[in-house]
């Protein structure tokens, strides 16, 4: 059986066009394999694309890919490829021309990864600083990614997550601490090109004892969901949480400890957190782990013509939110937690 040593150190720390065919020939022993992964924020100043090499093996001739992961020389490429992005505008006929920008890819080192499967502490990678367009109500962009090697051409396509229109809409949270059914929503905007979205909440408060102050939270994971499991109302998306989960949550990290101790929150101690990802990198994760996982085996999904990986875009979201006066009133009131008001 053959298998491919892979490394998907990017997709590892995060926590999202179509399937492409590849005419990487990847049966041949020990011939290295172009693997591929940049994803793309319009909002960050700067945006990188890691450009490594795999090898695939035999039962005959078997790799371990865990200790080939820690080697830098066997997973980098000596020197500096031809790497660039070249954005293109949707013209008549719905038809896209390139605009003339080409964000030619420079290398830079990347210092102080933390130890995992993949080599550390220092990194290469291919980055730009410029800045990306994203679509607009009249206008629509897409992004070509090109890497010359040698004689031969990698290549792979993305829209942008994002769009001006991208926003989180819930400013206040509503909980009861008395049990409930009732639900509370937390609303957004779609974001362009997006196929799903990872949504979680924070509820930041401080713990005083004596002159020591000290920063807690606690936090809801909504997961990970496709647009078709997301509620759409109204041109928005709803993710739902039960109205005492707040309390619940309070009840598990906090418990008895209440001696000695006094607990502010501010006047939003709400996060809402949404990452919104690509349809690429949504395939990418969902396809590859139902096959069987993403570590070893070779990808039966990926969006790079001449290698592996994938080249998508992702984009995240914050807002503060208040909480609602009666949930205050419950906390202040309702439970020996020591909550006081500043």
């Amino acid at each position: 059986m053959k298998k491919l040593c892979f490394f998907l150190s990017l997709l590892a720390s995060i926590t999202f066009f179509n399937a492409c065919s590849t005419d990487v020939e990847l049966y041949a022993d020990y011939k290295d394999i172009p693997v591929v992964y940049g994803l793309i924020d319009a909002t960050q100043d700067t945006n990188f694309v890691r450009i490594n090499r795999a090898f695939s093996s035999s039962n005959d001739h078997p790799i371990n890919a865990t200790e080939v992961a820690l080697i830098a020389d066997s997973c980098n490429y000596p020197g500096k490829f031809d790497a660039q992005i070249v954005e293109y505008k949707a013209g008549f006929g719905n038809h896209f021309i390139p605009t003339g920008r080409v964000f030619v890819l420079d290398t830079i080192t990347i210092h102080h990864k933390d130890t995992g499967i993949f080599y550390a502490p220092h990194q290469k990678v291919y980055y730009t600083t410029e800045p990306f367009n994203v679509n607009t109500a009249s206008t629509r962009y897409k992004y070509q990614l090109v890497v010359n090697k040698g004689n031969d051409t990698i290549t792979s396509e993305t829209g942008l997550v994002g769009g001006e229109d991208f926003r989180i809409l819930t400013f206040q949270t509503t909980f009861i601490s008395d049990p409930t059914d009732a639900v509370g929503k937390i609303a957004f905007k779609p974001a362009d090109n997006a196929a799903f979205y990872d949504v979680k909440m924070f509820f930041n408060y401080r713990e005083k004892h004596g002159a020591t102050e000290v920063l807690k939270q606690v936090k809801w994971d909504f997961g990970t969901k496709s647009i078709n499991q997301l509620t759409y109302e109204d041109g928005t998306y709803v993710v739902t949480y039960s109205m005492n989960s707040l309390f619940n949550l309070l009840e598990e990290a906090i418990g008895g400890d209440t001696l000695a101790v006094t607990r502010y929150f501010d006047e939003e101690p709400f996060e809402i957190m949404i990452a919104a990802g690509g349809e690429e990198l949504y395939n990418y994760i969902q396809i590859n782990s139902q096959a069987g996982g993403l570590s070893q085996t070779i990808p039966d999904y990926t969006n790079i013509r001449g290698g592996y990986g994938v080249f998508s875009s992702r984009i995240h979201k914050s807002r503060l939110a208040k909480l609602a006066s009666r949930a205050a009133t419950d906390l202040y009131g309702k439970r020996a937690w020591n909550f006081v008001q500043q």
